[in-house]
């Protein structure tokens, strides 16, 4: 019996592990993250309230990625998530391109997370924008402490701040639900279906993050059984929250809802203009730190992959095992990070750079594993059909982001030099 098999199929009791509730609230972290505080605002202000129906399309598009991930995840629990089916289906090159698109490109949207939440905070308590830079510096060091205590330690506080992010978004949707008027839901397609269209591009960045989950799989108790209940639960949780959302927003303030940086507070000072901007605080503050402790739990268990593989030094590999803590893996994931928030400090904490660093590298990341995955699962099945259909939405995805794809093909670059240096250092010893 192959390894991964082993895994998927060896009991809770003797593996050990995080289980449905803990691997549940991860997943719901890692998709139901910064979109919620400005998307549906910016989406309102391009499709009014035809943007209700981009949150329905792009729900449906997400169901055969987040479907494939799960079957995968299942199938082959293995901390190298995406980049070890692509090993298994492509090779050991395109698994490194896969692992640094990961680790190098959406690892620069970590520092992005942080200041958008900083922002957030800022904006709800009135305090002064200097504080910025120290206020995101300060939200990442839970989520880095939590992941070196190991990834059930973090899953266990993750089930806490979901816990509480679902209870505040709850509580602001109520502020806002009495001033929700039918008639601002008129006319449904004030900017026609060109607007939902771009409402639809920009909900993707709402609803991306199924892959974090494959990096943690092997820490599932039970994978084959956890994992495609887990996927379900949060697909359904966060599809909920934005639809929901997405309806009150429209409903409560209508054309006003574009008009804000922070829609979110707006909506909520409408019920209680004292206590609003203290739940938005709240939600931005969760919403920072659950993203960042998802993530990082990724991240640290694909950099000691990597390392174990041969992809990167490795000094980097302990902890890649089941159940173990990769801390120097983290470590490295931490220096990239910090790097990455000196530079957007350095440029005026600009957004747009990092932003394209992380989303080039994540489309490149899904493109390439619906590719594994048309590969590596049994044909004609339901997981087949869904990866097909996937790759498809995935080639239509890189068609849109083909200008800002420069850094994932910086990355992929990288990786080929890597394997030639191997080839010839192997060929000078022997």
């Amino acid at each position: 019996m192959s390894s991964d098999r082993l895994a998927a199929d060896t009991p809770a009791a003797s593996r050990g592990g995080i289980g449905l509730v803990q691997g549940t609230a991860l997943y719901v972290a890692s998709v139901l993250g910064t979109g919620l505080l400005v998307l549906p605002g910016l989406t309102a202000g391009v499709a009014g309230p035809g943007s209700i129906l981009a949150v329905v399309a792009v729900l449906g598009l997400s169901v055969p990625l987040a479907g494939v991930f799960a079957v995968l995840a299942a199938r082959y629990p293995d901390p190298g998530g995406v980049a070890s089916y692509v090993r298994r289906a492509l090779g050991a090159t395109a698994a490194r391109m896969t692992g640094y698109w990961f680790l190098f490109g959406v690892c620069a949207g970590a520092p992005v997370v942080s200041v958008l939440g900083a922002e957030y905070v800022v904006a709800a308590l009135g305090v002064d924008r200097v504080v910025v830079p120290l206020l995101a510096a300060a939200i990442f060091v839970p989520p880095f402490v939590l992941n070196a205590l190991g990834v059930r330690v973090a899953g266990s506080v993750q089930f806490v701040l979901t816990a509480l992010l679902l209870a505040v978004v709850v509580f602001v949707v109520g502020l806002g639900a009495p001033s929700v008027d039918p008639a601002r839901l008129t006319p449904f397609l004030p900017h026609g279906w060109a607007g939902v269209a771009t409402a639809v591009s920009m909900f993707v960045w709402a609803f991306a993050g199924w892959e974090v989950g494959t990096h943690i799989s092997g820490e599932f108790a039970r994978p084959r059984r956890d994992i495609p209940i887990a996927t379900a639960i949060a697909l359904a949780v966060t599809g909920g929250c934005y639809l929901i959302l997405q309806v009150v927003t429209v409903g409560a303030l209508g054309a006003r809802a574009g008009e804000g940086q922070v829609p979110l507070l707006d909506l909520a000072r409408l019920g209680s203009p004292r206590l609003g901007p203290i739940a938005v605080g709240i939600i931005a503050a969760i919403v920072a730190l659950g993203v960042l402790n998802a993530y990082l739990a990724a991240f640290a268990k694909l950099g000691a992959s990597l390392a174990d593989n041969g992809d990167l030094p490795r000094w980097f590999s302990p902890g890649v095992e089941h159940g173990g803590i990769p801390r120097r893996a983290l470590a490295l994931t931490g220096a990239v990070t910090a790097l990455y928030f000196a530079l957007m400090v350095a440029t005026g904490l600009e957004l747009t750079p990092f932003i394209l660093v992380h989303t080039s590298s994540m489309v490149a990341i899904y493109a390439v594993g619906m590719v594994a995955a048309v590969r590596l699962l049994p044909r004609a099945s339901p997981g087949w059909w869904m990866a097909v259909v996937a790759a498809v939405l995935c080639a239509g995805m890189l068609a849109l982001a083909w200008a800002s794809l420069l850094p994932a093909l910086g990355l992929a670059a990288a990786a080929v030099v890597v394997t030639a240096v191997r080839r010839v250092g192997g060929r000078l010893t022997r």
